[in-house]
């Protein structure tokens, strides 16, 4: 058997047990030496019809393995053929008379047999003046000679059962009957049909192909769950560079054999655009191994795949398809293909495939590696020098990379032969500013949403990953338009996910998209959309008011670890015309008076607001949300009696709150949360809506004993 690949070892000890312990996972690689193998019996056909295949193949530049009679010594075979057999794609088994009186002859055919069980050894019989049900049940010649090794080893022998269920197995495979015909014709079919086998090799899967082969099982699982008659349709979804492609080119050499046709398109999404009546050519021509079919346009090619295709048993994998049309003018529908089909595709938009009705069930999502096989391939990429890296640097790359083999190949390149300062310092500039390679492979999913999903995506990556969908639901909102479907296309597109009512995000995404943010104007903070950084907002305070001014600007999210201290003077916040989020915790402002509030402010929470009374500069009918809780305000300014769009105010945990002005001018108020002393205030005018026309009067309300009225 050919020597299969072995990874560099990590110098540390846990690094080399995790890179060999993976080794299982890593497609074994044969060693093609032959494309042919030929097994005959040489006194009946070597000089005739085995001479004149020989023959033909070698001028067709097919690599043919025939041994000669000096080899053939003992009963045993030899290691050179066995090894032969093994190094071949093709094996022509000739069954002519005598072919079974040699034991030889048999052991030959059961390895041959036994290679294309274990390594998809293609196998090819001709049956050359002998019928196969001779062989099949061992009649004439085939069951004198049965007789003779019955009794020779024994009839009960092991061996001679074996040989018996491989001539079985054997005479049951598709080949050729030659009687009477013309051999010359007879060999001009065989030397097309092997050139034909020989052009559907396997795919390159990759370099390292870790943790391949138990997705690849899952896989031929789900397959099997369909019945053999069905057109099977199955997608690989998952965000760029996670390993769709790699996984349905390994999937793909384990079953194409299985078929009548195959042809693996890929990169769909970079070739349509040249053309996809060029990609209908490609299709047909290699599902039908060279025919010549013209396609003239997209409409003929739809009915030459319906037509051709029909009633062939075809796997076709279209990968990287990113528009409906591919997949209308490619593969439309189940009828287009024959019984047993299967047609794979793989897409980062996950509804692409459930609005051409493929079943939930038949989607595949391509997840990130496990720690084990992601430290397997960093090592296999990066551990090739005799430099010592601590385990710290080894967890903090592979926590950059969080399991994304694209991302985890980048990193190895990047620090192979490295020493330990170059790795802190390349990890260090990566979590700051994203590896390009890496960015494009995800970036290519953002380009892709329209203006209000990549305002989303945005808001998510910069601000509220971690946060309940409720929460951030109720921020997105208050834009002034629902953001349910453009959560639904972030998930569909692996931009987020959702996980046990919170939105998650990849940190690799993260990293493009505040790298996307920061692009807006590299060198001036406060000429960006977005500010989620304590010392980029302090450096646009900083600003004289002349340069503080910016129309830019439009949300600022400081979530602290800890509490800090900076100034907000009385009117810094009004030179950020368009500032629509103001959200800071653990944030204390320095300054002691009131501050002023931008005109645009939509959503206000500040925890940590000093007892100055926070107020618009002019017109707060647009502040739909107010947040102070935990704060030590004690009065709600006279400003906010008429805010027109108000729809909620948080004033939990605000002991010193002794005041809260008239609401009933309020139509769209729809949550009220008080702090648990609200037996302190003083004055509460107006009226409280809960969700229609109920009316609350404060005699009601302290009569509550919650510190919530919705």
């Amino acid at each position: 058997m050919g020597s299969s690949c072995s990874s560099s070892k990590c110098k540390r000890s846990y690094a080399a047990s995790s890179s060999s312990s993976n080794s299982s996972n890593s497609s074994s690689k044969r060693k093609r030496r032959y494309d042919v193998f030929l097994s005959f019996r040489g006194t009946d056909v070597r000089k005739n019809f085995v001479s004149h295949l020989y023959t033909a193949l070698h001028q067709s530049g097919i690599y043919t393995f025939i041994d000669n009679r000096e080899m053939r010594k003992g009963e045993q075979i030899q290691p050179a053929l066995m090894k032969a057999i093994e190094e071949s794609q093709v094996a022509i088994i000739v069954f002519s008379k005598n072919y079974a009186s040699s034991s030889w002859c048999l052991e030959e055919m059961a390895k041959i047999m036994e290679c294309k069980a274990q390594k998809g050894l293609i196998v090819l019989p001709v049956f050359y003046k002998v019928r196969p049900t001779e062989v099949r049940k061992r009649k004439r010649s085939y069951g004198r000679a049965m007789a003779k090794h019955e009794s020779k080893f024994g009839k009960d022998s092991h061996k001679v059962k074996r040989w018996k269920d491989v001539l079985f197995d054997v005479s049951n495979l598709s080949g050729w009957h030659v009687v009477d015909e013309d051999e010359a014709e007879l060999i001009r079919e065989i030397v097309n049909n092997i050139s034909r086998q020989l052009v559907a090799t396997p795919l390159h899967v990759a370099k390292h192909p870790v943790g391949i082969h138990p997705q690849v099982a899952e896989l031929n699982r789900m397959l099997k769950l369909a019945s053999d008659d069905d057109v099977r349709m199955i997608g690989l979804w998952g965000p760029g560079g996670i390993g769709k492609t790699t996984l349905s080119k390994a999937l793909y050499n384990d079953i194409f054999r299985q078929f009548e046709g195959s042809c693996f398109l890929a990169d769909v999404r970079s070739e349509a655009p040249k053309g996809l009546v060029s990609l209908q050519e490609k299709l047909l021509s290699e599902i039908l191994l060279g025919q010549g079919l013209a396609v003239s346009n997209i409409h003929k090619g739809i009915t030459l795949i319906q037509d051709r295709l029909c009633h062939k048993k075809v796997l076709i994998v279209l990968d990287d398809v990113d528009d409906v049309k591919q997949l209308d003018v490619l593969a439309g529908g189940p009828k287009w293909f024959g019984e047993g089909s299967t047609i794979i595709f793989t897409t980062r938009n996950k509804h692409l495939l459930t609005s051409r009705g493929i079943d939930k069930d038949c989607i595949y999502e391509v997840k990130p590696l496990g720690n084990r096989d992601a430290l397997a391939l960093l090592s296999r990429e990066a551990f090739l020098s005799n430099d010592r890296i601590s385990e710290d640097l080894v967890d903090k790359a592979l926590h950059f990379a969080n399991g994304h083999p694209l991302a985890l190949m980048v990193l190895g390149h990047l620090l192979c032969d490295r020493g330990e300062r170059e790795w802190k310092s390349s990890l260090q500039k990566l979590s700051e500013s994203p590896n390009e390679i890496i960015n494009n492979a995800l970036k290519w999913s953002y380009d892709g949403l329209d203006d209000y999903a990549k305002k989303i995506c945005l808001d998510i990556a910069c601000f509220f990953i971690g946060y309940s969908r409720e929460y951030i639901m109720k921020v997105l909102d208050s834009y002034d338009f629902d953001p349910t479907i453009e959560l639904k296309v972030l998930v569909e597109k692996s931009l987020i996910t959702e996980e046990k009512e919170t939105l998650q995000m990849c940190n690799l995404i993260q990293l493009m998209a505040m790298d996307i943010v920061r692009q807006e104007c590299p060198e001036n903070p406060g000429g960006r959309s977005r500010l989620w950084d304590i010392n980029d907002f302090c450096s646009v305070l900083s600003r004289p008011p002349r340069h503080l001014e910016s129309d830019a600007l439009q949300s600022i999210v400081l979530i602290l670890p800890k509490p800090e201290k900076i100034c907000i003077r009385a009117n810094d916040l009004t030179y950020l015309r368009n500032l629509k989020k103001l959200i800071m915790k653990n944030v204390h402002n320095t300054f002691q008076d009131a501050i002023n509030l931008p005109d645009k402010l939509k959503w206000f929470e500040w925890p940590e607001c000093r007892p100055c009374i926070p107020k618009s500069s002019s017109d707060p009918e647009k502040s739909t949300q107010l947040d102070l809780h935990e704060s030590n305000i004690h009065a709600l300014s006279k400003q906010f009696e008429d805010p027109k769009k108000l729809e909620s105010n948080n004033f939990r945990e605000c002991p010193s709150l002794v005041y809260v002005p008239i609401l009933d001018r309020t139509p769209n108020f729809k949550e009220f949360v008080l702090p648990s002393s609200i037996y302190k205030l003083q004055y509460l005018k107006g009226k409280i809506l809960k969700k229609g026309p109920k009316v609350l009067t404060f005699s009601q309300i302290r009569a509550r004993s919650g510190p919530s009225f919705k």
